[in-house]
């Protein structure tokens, strides 16, 4: 390679020297303008620092008070409803026993013959025996039965006989039906209201004896 004409080409030596003659022109420029004093004072100015305030969110509304807990929904007592009067109408009497009859005793005692009238003389005559009084009630009010009311809503009526004993202390030994009205409620009332009547004992010769007889019962309803 040729190294001799690099070295002596003119043209880049001038343009070297015509760069650096520039810059030192350009910074005798600058400091006879004072451009590099500007330029230093701008470097060396202290740089302005700004603390920037942190923006604090707004406060938390206060605290609203708590409701109070709604009241606990008791259940009002439930109303008091009176019990229904329960009113038992009593059949008045005219509505139950209209009639309470005894019967004559089965064997009622005979009366003597009459003696025949003779011309003879008359022979004595044996005194007549005691009557015999035969038992009876008290007092038959009393012992009324009441209408059943079973027999008062089917409308029941009718005739009931009744055959009892007795004793000589006035007890009833025993009841039985002669005669049905045709209902039993009716049979049973009567004999159940004769159990609770007081007697008078049967007497023969003045003395307390056993005896037995009937009554009766009518049951009607007034229309």
């Amino acid at each position: 390679m040729d190294f001799s004409q690099k070295e002596h080409n003119p043209a880049k030596k001038f343009g070297g020297l015509a760069a650096v003659i520039l810059l030192h022109l350009f910074i005798v420029y600058a400091l006879v303008s004072g451009l590099a004093r500007k330029a230093v004072e701008v470097i060396t100015q202290p740089v302005e620092t700004k603390l920037i305030e942190e923006i604090k969110p707004p406060p938390p509304p206060p605290d609203l008070p708590q409701p109070p807990p709604p009241p606990k929904m008791v259940a009002p007592p439930p109303p008091f409803i009176p019990p229904p009067e329960i009113q038992v109408s009593t059949p008045p009497p005219v509505n139950t026993i209209t009639a309470v009859s005894t019967v004559k005793p089965d064997n009622p005692v005979m009366p003597a013959p009459s003696v025949p009238v003779s011309t003879a003389p008359a022979p004595v005559q044996a005194p007549a025996a005691p009557p015999v009084v035969v038992a009876g009630i008290n007092d038959l009010n009393s012992c009324k039965p009441d209408y059943p009311r079973a027999s008062l809503i089917a409308e029941e009526t009718g005739v009931t006989r009744v055959e009892f004993t007795v004793s000589p202390t006035g007890q009833m030994l025993d009841a039985k039906i002669k005669k049905t009205s045709g209902s039993r409620n009716l049979d049973r009332a009567a004999v159940s209201g004769l159990s609770r009547c007081k007697f008078n004992p049967g007497t023969q010769d003045g003395k307390a004896v056993q005896s037995t007889f009937s009554v009766e019962y009518v049951w009607k309803l007034d229309n």
